[in-house]
């Protein structure tokens, strides 16, 4: 399966002329959302051993299928490689990419992608094995360092060192499950990549106890679901769908509130949830789309807590990932 779609993403990258539909009606048609995520990074985007994939980039499509379908298991997930996420997207083989992905200005002018907005604020950072007896990155002089092949991680790492006046060796590999090998065979001293990534990586180690993560962060990596250029109708779909799951923690409505909120003596609350106004129709869904969103995914902060937060294996704080009333940067526009 893999490897056939490997094929024939390879197949339709020549192509380069994206596809003219309507991705509304496409899906609508089809019954199912067609979500292009990681191949297994715990916490964000995983399958059990019984194929049912979980995970925050997971939630983020249910949302959307929930939004369009009123279903949020309506998905089908299409595992890529970070060399087959862009093609995907491009040749219309998926209908929204979420799988931590990094919001750049090239990525967003000239691969054919729109993101829809930060999900994660992330930022690159370095996990050594605890005997390496290392306690900040400006020790890392002289080190082996493994990076994964076609991400930002390559570019900041280099960036990183020269500034520094460190020198070191890269070790690049094509995927993640990959890095973790090396990594764990003693093949680098270092692993590098986005600080969530690594919370996640960790886990897979033989003794993830002997592993830390570094201090710090060397860049900006706004990551966020991302869909084709030139259909607006779905990329406002993906856009206030992602809005509404953080309105909806400022506003205080969960997925087991939702319901009572339809009736609020709140006017935003109602208005929100499609009780009153017309969102539905400005974006081509249900009156409730919001409603179905929240009440069968969660708001933003339940999503972020059940994958990465402190209920969750990785334990991640919420930092600035927290809503800007609570020091962090997550802002939405009103649903109005």
């Amino acid at each position: 399966m893999k490897h056939h779609l490997a094929a024939l993403l390879l197949g339709t990258a020549a192509l380069a002329t994206p596809a003219k539909a309507d991705t509304l009606d496409i899906v609508k048609q089809r019954g199912t959302v067609t979500c292009g995520v990681s191949q297994g990074v715990a916490g964000f985007s995983a399958p059990d051993d019984a194929g049912k994939w979980s995970g925050f980039d997971i939630d983020v499509c249910r949302a959307v299928a929930a939004a369009v379908l009123g279903d949020a298991d309506k998905v089908s997930y299409v595992p890529l490689s970070t060399k087959e996420r862009f093609t995907a997207v491009q040749s219309g083989t998926v209908d929204l990419l979420s799988r931590q992905t990094t919001w750049t200005l090239s990525r967003d002018s000239s691969l054919g992608l729109r993101f829809a907005g930060t999900a994660y604020y992330d930022g690159q950072g370095f996990m050594v094995r605890k005997d390496l007896g290392v306690d900040s990155a400006l020790k890392l002089d002289g080190a082996t360092v493994c990076t994964e092949q076609g991400t930002t991680t390559e570019q900041n790492v280099a960036d990183y060192f020269s500034a520094n006046k460190l020198k070191y060796e890269p070790v690049v590999i094509d995927s993640a499950d990959g890095i973790i090998k090396a990594f764990d065979t003693g093949r680098c001293d270092v692993y590098t990549t986005d600080a969530s990534a690594l919370y996640a990586q960790r886990l897979k180690l033989t003794d993830p106890a002997n592993y830390t993560v570094l201090p710090e962060i060397i860049s900006k990596e706004p990551l966020g679901p991302a869909v084709r250029q030139g259909d607006d109708k779905w990329f406002s779909i993906v856009r206030w769908t992602l809005f509404a799951l953080i309105e909806a923690e400022e506003l205080g409505i969960t997925k087991d509130n939702a319901e009572a909120g339809l009736t609020s003596a709140n006017p935003a609350i109602k208005r929100f949830l499609g009780a009153e106004g017309d969102s539905g129709q400005q974006l081509g869904l249900d009156p409730r789309w919001a409603y179905n969103v929240v009440s069968k995914v969660g708001n933003y902060g339940e999503i972020f807590e059940r994958n990465l937060g402190q209920s969750s294996d990785l334990k991640i704080d919420r930092g600035i990932n927290a809503q800007w009333n609570a020091g962090g940067l997550m802002y939405a526009p009103p649903v109005r």
